[in-house]
């Protein structure tokens, strides 16, 4: 049987400062993305709460494919969400698609993120990203 997925637009490429956070609410307000414009062009949108004390990583240090936690610097991958050792979680991502400057977060039918990958220690699941220039 084949999935559904929704497209919901987030922002414009063009409103996307690079290495640093812009918070997004979708779902109608009740859930909230962290997005990022990274360096190398790609955009990724993660779960805006660290899963040590729940710190907004939108407003996080970024550095290649990390943000660090404001709170208490734990490092977070924007790309798989997963704390780096010794720190020890994970973040929900969720797979971005960019057309014609606006970036869209993709879920599938349950309004779950639409490439679920399974963490032990987690706030949820996780999938990648798209390029600006796409």
């Amino acid at each position: 049987m084949e999935k559904l997925v929704s497209k919901v637009f987030i922002t414009k490429v063009d409103e996307l400062p690079e290495n640093l956070g812009k918070r997004v609410y979708v779902e109608d307000g009740n859930l909230e993305l962290a997005v990022f414009k990274l360096a190398n062009g790609d955009i990724r949108a993660i779960e805006n709460r660290c899963p040590h004390k729940a710190g907004v990583l939108s407003e996080g240090m970024v550095s290649g494919e990390y943000v660090f936690c404001p709170m208490h610097d734990w490092k977070i991958s924007v790309v798989d969400g997963k704390a780096q050792g010794p720190d020890v979680g994970c973040v929900k991502t969720f797979e971005v698609t960019v057309e014609n400057g606006e970036v869209y977060v993709l879920f599938d039918g349950s309004g779950e993120a639409s490439a679920p990958l399974e963490c032990s220690h987690s706030l949820g699941n996780t999938i990648v990203a798209g390029k600006a220039g796409e």
